[in-house]
């Protein structure tokens, strides 16, 4: 069976896989139900702001192996292609699995099609795209803590350390001579999209941090808005 055929019966997979909304599902076990409490956000972060900071990384754990568990198993295929034979159809297949994953968080099959704002679940597609962008997630990681240990807002942390992505992604693999603007333009592109619908996702976030009313971590009323 041909790689490209495998991973495209992948895409339906990683979408069901994202759409498990493990938020609601750690909610309820609890008692809360995060799409009624706190900011209204079935992520990790509301999640842990409701029920404490364990909760949060457990939310937060399943969520990103969403993501890294569909895309891992698209990895091991592609990894079966030489790689002076991965066109531009091979990355378009396998971002697509991760791109399936990221949207089934954020427009969930089980919730008629609403759902999270996608930070943890892009984070396990990156660690899984490997090597092209686990590097760079790994220092858009940290970013993310860098921005968040001076701010203690997840919101902005997540935010910047999403438009950072990118930009490393475009130094790592110039620096390291990755064809990015050739058979790896998918994955710029790829790479550009998911930042922007992340920050999309958040612009309530932003109107909060603008008015001064977003929630910092370890501020009052433990946790941030998610």
């Amino acid at each position: 069976m041909q790689p490209i055929f495998l991973l495209i019966c992948l895409i339906p997979v990683g979408y069901v896989l994202g759409s498990i909304p493990f938020g609601l599902i750690v909610g309820r076990a609890n008692g809360i139900d995060p799409r009624t409490a706190g900011s209204k956000n079935i992520g990790a972060t509301n999640v842990g702001r409701l029920l404490g900071s364990k909760f949060f990384f457990i939310v937060f754990t399943l969520d990103l192996l969403k993501g890294l568990i569909p895309v891992a198993i698209a990895s091991l295929i592609v990894d079966q292609i030489p790689p002076i034979e991965r066109d531009w159809r091979v990355f378009m297949a396998w971002l697509s699995v991760g791109a399936a994953a990221v949207l089934g968080h954020m427009f969930s099959l089980f919730l008629r099609f609403k759902g999270g704002k996608g930070v943890a679940t892009s984070a396990g597609v990156m660690l899984g795209l490997f090597p092209y962008f686990t590097w760079p997630g790994i220092l858009s990681a940290v970013v993310f803590l860098v921005v968040f240990k001076i701010s203690r807002y997840v919101s902005l942390a997540s935010m910047v350390a999403a438009a950072a992505f990118p930009v490393i992604y475009l130094a790592v693999g110039v620096g390291i001579g990755w064809p990015v603007f050739g058979a790896q333009l998918p994955l710029l592109v790829f790479g550009l999209l998911i930042p922007l619908m992340i920050v999309y996702r958040h612009r309530a976030n932003i109107a909060r941090i603008r008015a001064g009313t977003e929630s910092k971590v370890g501020g009052k009323g433990v946790g941030g808005r998610g």
